[in-house]
């Protein structure tokens, strides 16, 4: 997602996708400790939208 997008979405959509996108890189890292999996740049790209949410959402948060 671009940084335009997250910034049209309101809190409890960030709050939403930021949960969803934790439990599917929690998902991803352990598929990753048990086989390898094809392309772990996936797992930095994770982290890297997760803190962008964060950030967002932590944004919205003084603006308030």
């Amino acid at each position: 997602m671009k940084n335009s997008e997250l910034r049209s979405l309101s809190i409890d959509e960030l709050a939403s996708k930021l949960a969803i996108e934790k439990e599917a890189y929690s998902k991803l890292t352990f598929a990753h400790a048990i086989t390898p999996i094809e392309n772990p740049m996936k797992i930095r790209a994770a982290r890297k939208l997760i803190a962008r949410l964060e950030t967002e959402v932590r944004a919205k948060q003084l603006i308030k």
